[in-house]
Formats: C-alpha cells, sequence, structure tokens
C-alpha cells in the first residue's frame, strides 16, 4: 500500500514516523520546497509542486498511490484545495490531519481577521510596535503601513515588499513562554499578528500577550475542503490508514 503525505509540518513528520517500516506500507512525503534546510521525515521524500490538480491527480496515477493525507499548514489552502480536486479525480481516498486552532481564555485581548489584508486594517487602531509572526510570504499586506515599526519573525529570511520600518528575526519554533516574554519586553511590543496556526509550538506567544496585556490579531484559517475527512492528531490518521489496508 502506498501512502502519500502532503507534509511540512510537525505533525506531518509524526505521522511518516509513526507509519515507517510498518509492514506492507510504503510512504512518500512531499514538501512544498518554500523552507530552506527542512526538517526531513524517514522513508521517502521528494520536494516541490505537482503542477496543480491536474499534476497532482497524473502523479497519484503514475506512482499507485492508495491513500493520500494533507498534513500541510492550516494556511495552505491551495495545496489542500488541488488535494481534494485530484484526490477525486484519481479516485483516491483523502484525509486532512490538522492540529487543533487556539482558543481564547480569559484574559485574552483577540480580535480576529478573515485575512492578512483586513489584519493590516485593524492595527492603526490596536498599536506601533507589531510582533508580526504570520510568516514571511505575507508582508506585503503590511507595507503600506508607515506608522508601525514591525519585528517579523521568520524561518527563513523575507523578500518582497514589506514595511518601510522593518526588523526581521530569524527563529524557528518551538518557543517558551519565557524567550516570548523577553522579545515582547526588549522589543517594547504593543500588539501582535498571528495566524491561526495551532499547536503548542507557537503558542507561548500568545500566552506572553495575554500576561502582557497586549492585543492579538489572529487571523482564521480557512475551513477543510468540502466533503473531506479530518481528524486532529497523527495517531488518528494512522487508524485511518488500517482502515484502508
Amino acid at each position: 500500500m502506498h501512502v502519500l503525505v502532503l507534509g511540512g509540518t510537525t505533525e506531518a513528520r509524526r505521522l511518516a514516523e509513526l507509519l515507517h517500516g510498518s509492514p506492507g506500507l510504503t510512504v512518500t512525503s512531499s514538501l512544498a520546497g518554500r523552507v530552506a534546510n527542512p526538517r526531513l521525515p524517514p522513508g521517502e521524500v521528494r520536494v516541490g509542486g505537482f503542477g496543480g490538480s491536474e499534476g497532482l491527480a497524473a502523479w497519484l496515477r503514475d506512482h499507485r498511490v492508495d491513500t493520500v493525507i494533507d498534513a500541510t499548514h492550516p494556511f495552505a489552502g491551495t495545496i489542500s484545495f488541488n488535494a481534494a480536486r485530484a484526490a477525486a479525480t484519481a479516485h483516491v481516498p483523502l484525509l486532512a490531519l490538522r492540529r487543533p486552532g487556539w482558543v481564547p481564555v480569559d484574559g485574552d485581548v483577540w480580535h480576529d481577521a478573515r485575512s492578512l489584508d483586513e489584519a493590516a486594517a485593524l492595527l492603526p487602531t490596536l498599536g506601533e510596535r507589531v510582533f508580526l509572526t504570520t510568516g514571511r510570504m505575507g508582508l506585503a499586506a503590511f507595507a503600506g503601513l508607515d506608522a508601525q515599526w514591525f519585528l517579523v519573525r521568520s524561518v527563513d529570511a523575507p523578500s518582497g515588499p514589506r514595511p518601510a520600518r522593518t526588523e526581521v528575526l530569524l527563529d524557528r519554533g518551538p518557543f517558551t513562554l519565557e524567550g516570548e516574554r523577553e522579545v515582547l519586553r526588549r522589543h517594547r511590543i504593543d500588539v501582535v499578528v498571528t495566524k491561526d496556526s495551532g499547536g503548542a509550538a507557537t503558542a507561548p506567544k500568545l500566552t506572553a500577550a495575554r500576561e502582557a496585556g497586549i492585543p492579538v490579531i489572529v487571523v482564521r484559517r480557512p475551513p477543510v475542503p468540502e466533503g473531506v475527512r479530518e481528524v486532529a492528531d497523527p495517531e488518528g490518521a494512522v487508524a485511518w490508514v488500517r482502515l484502508h489496508m
């Protein structure tokens, strides 16, 4: 049985570890290739795009894939859409593995946004020193905000349009609560912008912001494509694979 894991997340690596070496299973992990020096999962690995949903459907047929697990980042909407179309075209079962989103608790000062553009529109009313943790790909949405200063944290150096007043902090999670407290203190942050990525690795910034009374703009994640079954952890994905063996 051939399982294709569309990966690039901690959960995808964990899933590959759980499935690797199982009798009768071949696991191929696919990475988008947008991060330099990614942490590779065990087993077979391919890097790069498929050429849209048609290219992915052809790849599934050519490589005799029996099941697909979309374990990409919750905001990788294009590949999730392509995976749903390709799986339907190739008649291959598809599962989405998505870590649960974050939920506010007492003391949080959260402002929901449906997009990066909406988050940028909210910023002028909330603060001037921004901790921006939405990744390097979406900085253009904030490029027109000249009154704000931005601390941009990213795994790789950003390119393309960005705010005029920007400092880049290259770092990779998981992050600690004390470390996040220090980032907020040292840079005198008064507003945080984050995507609702979920998970524990990057959640400490939310706790640190709550402790300091700092507002957080949370960009909500897109929904899983209609009709695609979803599980919240790698163990649930393993159980689903077993059902299809």
